[in-house]
């Protein structure tokens, strides 16, 4: 299984960018997928999950300004980040659990991608 970010870049001020996650590999199912953001001087921090059953739950400082939502047919999930403030300059990393094909049996692990650089600039 691997999970392939893409879409960083940068943005001004009170912009938008979206961000996007997909998962390959031989997956079974995914139970949820999740954007963490690390920025300078920062602890890691999760910004949005999207569970299966398509509950959504965000970290305090984007309520209100970022969405996530899932494409199912293409197992990918997208970040969409709405009137952008310098301190959500981060480096943004997908994770996911997902249930995968092992061999003969159902493997249920959690998965990081590499993560892509957000920078907003004020």
């Amino acid at each position: 299984v691997q999970l392939q970010a893409s879409g960083g870049g940068l943005v001004q001020a009170g912009g938008s960018l979206n961000i996007f996650c997909t998962a390959s590999g031989s997956i079974f199912s995914i139970d949820s997928m999740s954007w963490y953001r690390q920025g300078p001087g920062t602890e890691r921090e999760m910004v949005a999950t999207f569970t299966t059953g398509g509950s959504t739950k965000f970290g305090d400082s984007v309520k209100g300004r970022f969405t996530i939502s899932k494409d199912n047919t293409k197992n990918t999930v997208v970040l969409r980040m709405n009137r952008l403030k310098p301190e959500d300059t981060a480096v943004y990393a997908c994770n996911a659990i997902i249930t995968s094909y092992d061999r003969t049996r159902l493997l249920t692990d959690r998965y990081w991608g590499q993560g892509t650089l957000v920078t907003v600039s004020s």
